[in-house]
């Protein structure tokens, strides 16, 4: 594993928080010799997991604490401290801070809760912390955190008993959480954590600053997060970007932002914060998203074993039928392959196993390995040498041969784990385990733990690892040398149109935004705004006698669907005459005082598969660009997906892709396959637009009817900020 410097991020910055995270010295603010105080367990946790650094105990009211002088402030102190950890009421602590600044602590951690997380007073008492801090220098761990631990510097706040050093760092939003994991590592007996963080409010110190020092930390092989909401979005995602290219990226993420979201006015703010947003953004920046809690440290522990798969192709090597046809059906729903076996893959193994075994993947040996378990090493070592094979699992009761059928097999068992490793050593390629005996860990199995192999409980468990293999591989190769398509020069026409419409306090007129995508050199059809009767004229002649769509113009009448603003197929003089009158009358009755500039004529679009295509600016994540099935059904189908702006072209296809209805763009009952490489160029103009217009709040393209050349862009919305 890489262990490259992460150059992109503050080094001063990272340096304090070293000396937080990792300290040489500690104050305990509110030590005590009280059993059932914070003070005193701390105390306890530092000198019984025989911390070597300075420890000063803080109380005005003792004079030694187990064994230790005592201080009656911080202050007092006669050597520099590195790191603060405060136990005492949320009143003292600006105060405190002040006196931490003025001996030149490094850091502090809050325990105390009551402030921005109880109410507006406390939130007053929070920012009041913040500019202490920020006034003497002190960064802040909380407030309100469970506290952390640093198992290879012997710090341990917590006094958590029976947790081992290890390469997982552990930031979690739930102290009962990290307990979770650490009695599931206890249980597994080979996983073993570097640092944890509770985070707390994130006053000061958020996520994206705990990812950068996990990425710069030689002690963590995977920074793994549990996170109830983030703060900062953006600096997370900027930041995973970074380290996702040293080390895996592990994130749990529980519940959905959609409640925090504001009251949307597009289809796309509709959509917009929804825990798939948040999932599909996370990706985009190489992190590997977990979706049951039961399987964070699994993947974590996967992850760091193999790091990833150079792809999504998997042998599965199974001794019972039912076993292979569960894996299959597991790999099969997670988007992995079961590789299709090169011919001379299964003359080799037809040459080892019992005629009636089983060679096309799934493999299934059918007894043959009943009394000759080694059987199952000279059978992976011919399935990794398959150029069609990017992983070999093994499904089955491996490790219990010797417990099943007969004692004797065991050391047979115990040779073919040996030859497993020397395999494992010897191919880039994951070697996944899955036995029903590895719950009660025989010989075989832990002689494969012990030496770095993965051995699983769950089926289900083994293929979210596989995948996450995969997904790791496939996003380290496309985005090495996937640089994003460089920003479009800004056109000034469109700028001042954007800053006219705010200064106005409207939105874009479709016809604007229109104008706009075409300045941008983006396909649009010609289309001519009619204010009164007169101008009919002028608009049937230069249409002729095809059918048109006619759509009201109105800064107060966004979805004009439901106003009764739109009329299709329009053929002839008198149909326009007509539709006009209708129009005007169904909006005005659908708001009174609307402010009606006009209408809009257009010819109609020829058919084709209608998509959407929006862009929202997320309170979180920053401004975000979503893509799936258009027309009215977008809301209800919701097959649709998400990435973070600026879009590599990488990005742009992968959205494309991962919708469910992707399938229609290769072409289906005889119909061509669409253009897909022009809906890239689409997705990529309009991330490059938004970028150059920050007062673009919301964009919606929908529908554009996508064709097997080119596309039509139907109809357009874009709200401008109003925000000063």
């Amino acid at each position: 594993m890489s262990t490259q410097f992460n150059t992109q991020f503050n080094t001063q910055s990272f340096s304090s928080l070293e000396q937080v995270l990792a300290p040489d010295s500690i104050a305990i603010v509110g030590a005590s010799n009280d059993p059932t105080k914070r003070g005193y367990k701390a105390m306890m946790g530092l000198i019984d997991g025989g911390y070597q650094g300075d420890i000063y105990p803080v109380n005005p009211k003792a004079d030694t604490i187990l064994g230790k002088p005592a201080y009656a402030s911080v202050n007092l102190i006669p050597e520099g401290v590195h790191m603060a950890l405060i136990c005492t009421p949320a009143s003292t602590i600006p105060s405190l801070i002040k006196e931490c600044g003025d001996v030149g602590v490094k850091g502090a951690i809050i325990l105390a809760s009551g402030f921005g997380e109880v109410d507006e007073v406390g939130a007053r008492l929070e920012q009041e912390v913040l500019q202490a801090a920020q006034n003497a220098g002190v960064r802040i761990i909380g407030p309100n955190t469970s506290g952390l631990f640093n198992l290879h510097k012997k710090v341990n706040l917590l006094a958590l008993d029976n947790v081992s050093a290890g390469d997982i760092g552990i930031i979690s939003q739930s102290g009962n959480m990290l307990l979770s994991l650490a009695l599931e590592a206890q249980s597994n007996g080979h996983i073993g954590f570097s640092t944890y963080v509770g985070p707390g409010n994130q006053t000061d110190v958020g996520f994206a600053d705990y990812l950068a020092y996990l990425g710069s930390d030689k002690h963590t092989g995977v920074a793994t997060f549990y996170v109830e909401g983030f703060k900062d979005g953006r600096a997370f995602l900027d930041e995973a970007k970074v380290t996702s290219q040293l080390k895996p990226v592990v994130v749990y993420k529980s519940g959905s932002t959609e409640a925090g979201q504001k009251a949307a006015s597009s289809h796309t703010g509709a959509l917009a914060g929804s825990y798939q947003m948040t999932v599909d953004l996370l990706q985009q920046a190489g992190v590997s998203v977990v979706a049951h809690s039961d399987e964070i440290l699994p993947v974590a522990e996967g992850l760091g074993l193999m790091q990833h798969a150079s792809g999504k192709r998997v042998a599965v090597l199974a001794d019972g039928g039912g076993q292979a046809t569960i894996a299959s059906d597991r790999i099969s729903e997670a988007g992995l392959e079961l590789a299709e076996l090169e011919t001379a893959t299964r003359l080799a193994l037809s040459q080892i196993l019992f005629p009636q075994a089983s060679l096309v993947n799934p493999i299934d040996v059918a007894g043959s390995t009943d009394a000759a378990p080694g059987l199952l090493s000279k059978c992976m070592e011919i399935l990794v040498a398959d150029k069609n094979v990017d992983m070999v699992f093994l499904v089955g009761m491996f490790g219990g041969y010797g417990i099943r059928f007969a004692k004797e097999l065991i050391e047979e068992e115990l040779q073919c784990a040996d030859e497993m490793i020397a395999l494992a050593k010897k191919t880039d390629k994951p070697l996944i385990i899955d036995s029903l005996y590895a719950h009660i860990k025989p010989e075989p199995l832990e002689k494969l733990r012990q030496a770095g192999l993965p051995v699983y409980a769950s089926i289900e468990h083994a293929v979210k690892i596989m995948s996450a293999l995969g997904e790791r591989g496939a996003y380290l190769k496309n985005n090495q040398h996937q640089a994003r398509k460089a920003p479009l020069t800004i056109n000034q026409a469109c700028a001042d149109t954007l800053a006219n419409a705010k200064s106005q306090g409207r939105d874009l007129f479709e016809y604007e935004a229109k104008n706009l995508l075409s300045a941008y050199g983006l396909e649009v059809a010609k289309e001519i705004i009619v204010r009164d009767e007169s101008e009919l004229e002028r608009a049937f002649a230069e249409f002729g006698d095809i059918p048109l769509v006619m759509k009201v113009v109105s800064k107060d009448i966004l979805h004009k669907s439901d106003a009764g603003g739109v009329k299709l197929n329009l053929v002839g003089k008198d149909a326009l005459y007509t539709a006009r009158e209708s129009i005007l009358a169904s909006c005005l009755a659908y708001k009174v005082d609307a402010d009606i500039e006009g209408v809009l004529i257009t010819p109609m679009a020829r058919k084709g598969t209608e998509v959407i295509i929006g862009m929202s600016q997320d309170p979180i994540f920053g401004p975000v660009l979503m893509f799936g099935l258009g027309g009215i059904f977008v809301e209800i189908l919701k097959d649709v997906s998400f990435r973070a702006i600026p879009l590599s072209r990488y990005d742009a296809i992968s959205m494309i892709d991962q919708i469910k209805a992707s399938k229609v763009f290769d072409g289906v009952r005889g119909e061509l396959p669409l253009d897909k490489d022009a809906l890239v160029d689409l997705l990529l103009i309009v991330s490059a637009i938004v970028e150059n217009h920050p007062d673009i709040s919301e964009l919606d393209l929908n529908p554009v009817i996508a064709y097997d050349n080119g596309y039509a862009i139907v109809d357009a919305r874009i709200i401008v900020s109003q925000e000063k």
